[in-house]
């Protein structure tokens, strides 16, 4: 039996292609028979009620076994003693460390400009978030007493301690922790794929969310929809164009305008493929050829930080909590805040860089602060357009790590970096 490949280009497409229609099929029930019961209960309530709370549904159930899966296989892999050392802990720090900027950016650009303000639903069920526990009782609840009832109620910073902790006693583990690690590199294959199915109904999904959206809210809601791309992709520049120039100034001393004139062949490629996986040997090539990172740090930073490195997704998820919070009349506590910036950052490690897989740990993020899972909807349509911007990020985040790190062990060659931008037209 063949594999079954997906086209993502396609699916995106169809998608969009999805977002207008039901955009304008919601617009014209709006305008002429929405008020009509039969309209209501058989339409919106029915047809278009059971196909997006249904495609709502599906999301929500990958999320666990997508971060706990991922987790492990990504924590699992850094078996080799010399890439948990030095080199493996400035990168994984390195890391982590652009992750949180970025989400904190994200929640603070969220919480000043206010995308959803004013754009509040009109006939959807008010949602009441639960009591919030202090910030000190997130910590100790951070740890599972019983991981399998953590991840049964869908507690995802629990799940996500106890996969690293798996991951870390499989990379230990010798040769029964090497048979462990491949079963759970396969099983990731078919949760990826599980993903892919998944987002073949998403245009449906898509279709049926927005045709009632349209149909039963007015035209802020779009107002606000159209701030949170412009947003996303304000705050994607400023840490691709302020942040990554600061740290690599701060970091190395190196010229960010030449840093990114070596790495204009990844960017374009990543853009265009909205995929940091397809485009590592791009990026491997203009790290080694171009900036002079070696290839004893470049092989592994660069696929490590297509791992783990989700500079842009944190960004998109930042702000998208915040919209659909704003947008659903929900005010957010500094504890929920962290919390996000805490699930975002624990959960980019490991995480394929899969179409779909950022939408999914969203609805993780939203459950875990008690935001409506169905908040998605509003931004479904148009991610595919913030996808590539975002892709773009993470790959400039990889290669900037590559470069910190490898000057940092002496293993970079500044000939390299200087000659390649002087004879770069």
């Amino acid at each position: 039996m063949t594999e079954r490949s997906f086209d993502h280009q396609k699916l995106s497409n169809r998608i969009l292609i999805a977002l207008v229609l039901g955009l304008l099929t919601g617009v014209l029930l709006n305008v002429t028979v929405a008020d009509q019961p039969w309209v209501r209960e058989w339409l919106l309530d029915g047809l278009f009620r059971v196909v997006g709370e249904g495609f709502v549904r599906f999301l929500s159930m990958l999320v666990v076994p997508i971060v706990f899966v991922s987790l492990i296989t990504g924590v699992s892999s850094l078996s080799d003693p010399a890439t948990l050392g030095r080199v493996g802990g400035k990168a994984i720090g390195l890391y982590m460390v652009t992750t949180g900027i970025a989400i904190t950016l994200a929640l603070l650009a969220a919480t000043l400009v206010q995308p959803g303000v004013g754009a509040n639903p009109e006939v959807l069920i008010e949602r009441e978030i639960r009591e919030v526990p202090p910030f000190t009782q997130v910590l100790i609840d951070m740890v599972p007493r019983n991981p399998v009832e953590a991840m049964a109620q869908g507690a995802m910073l629990p799940t996500i301690v106890f996969a690293i902790l798996l991951g870390l006693a499989i990379s230990f583990a010798g040769e029964p922790g090497s048979r462990v690690a491949s079963f759970f590199r396969d099983f990731n294959e078919v949760i990826m794929r599980l993903v892919g199915i998944v987002m073949l109904i998403a245009p449906y999904g898509v279709f049926a969310l927005i045709a009632t959206l349209g149909a039963t809210t007015g035209l802020s809601t779009f107002a606000g929809v159209l701030k949170y791309v412009l947003l996303v992709l304000a705050m994607l520049i400023v840490h691709a164009t302020v942040v990554y120039p600061l740290l690599l100034k701060l970091l190395t001393g190196l010229s960010p305008i030449v840093f990114y004139r070596q790495i204009r062949d990844p960017l374009a490629f990543a853009f265009s493929t909205a995929s940091s996986g397809a485009t590592i040997p791009v990026t491997l090539r203009a790290v080694q050829q171009r900036l002079g990172v070696s290839n004893r740090v470049s092989s592994f930073t660069v696929p490590l930080g297509a791992t783990i490195n989700m500079d842009g997704t944190a960004i998109m998820q930042g702000i998208a909590t915040g919209f659909i919070a704003q947008y659903f009349g929900v005010d957010l506590s500094f504890t929920q805040y962290l919390m996000v910036v805490l699930l975002v950052i624990l959960a980019s490690v490991g995480t394929a860089g899969v179409p779909g897989v950022g939408l999914v740990l969203l609805a993780g993020v939203l459950v875990q602060v008690g935001l409506p899972v169905e908040g998605i909807a509003l931004i479904l349509g148009v991610d595919r357009i913030l996808d590539m911007t975002r892709t773009a990020v993470n790959v400039t985040g990889d290669a900037l790590v590559s470069t910190v790190v490898a000057r940092s062990e002496g293993e970079f060659d500044e000939a390299i970096f200087l000659s390649r931008a002087a004879a770069s037209p």
